[in-house]
C-alpha cells in the first residue's frame, strides 16, 4: 500500500526542494486551517521566485545593490542605548530582610 502511494506521487521540479522547516510550516498550515497545500505548485512558485530574484539582481549595478542592502540593514537593526545607572539597584544603608 505504501509503495502505491509513493509511485502515484508526481515528481517535483528538480531545481528546488522543500526544506524540513518549510515542510513543517506547510503541515502546520494544513492542520490549523484545514487546507491542502500542493507541494508541486509550492515548489514551482519557489523556483519562479528564485529566478525572478536572480533576474532582478543581474539587472542592478553593485552600488545600488549595496545601498539597498545597507538601507535594509539599518532599518532592521535599531540601536538601543541602555543607561546602566538607572538599571543599578540603589546602594544604601538598608539591612537586607532576614532569611
Amino acid at each position: 500500500m505504501i509503495r502505491r502511494i509513493i509511485h502515484k506521487h508526481n515528481p517535483a521540479p528538480k531545481l528546488a526542494g522543500i526544506s524540513m522547516e518549510e515542510e513543517l510550516a506547510l503541515l502546520r498550515v494544513e492542520l490549523m486551517y484545514g487546507l491542502r497545500v500542493n507541494r508541486e505548485d509550492y515548489l514551482r512558485r519557489k523556483v519562479d521566485e528564485r529566478e525572478e530574484l536572480a533576474a532582478q539582481l543581474r539587472a542592478r549595478d553593485t552600488t545600488s545593490m549595496l545601498a539597498g542592502l545597507r538601507g535594509s540593514l539599518e532599518r532592521a537593526v535599531q540601536p538601543t542605548v541602555v543607561d546602566l545607572r538607572t538599571r543599578r539597584r540603589p546602594v544604601g544603608n538598608q539591612d537586607p530582610e532576614p532569611a
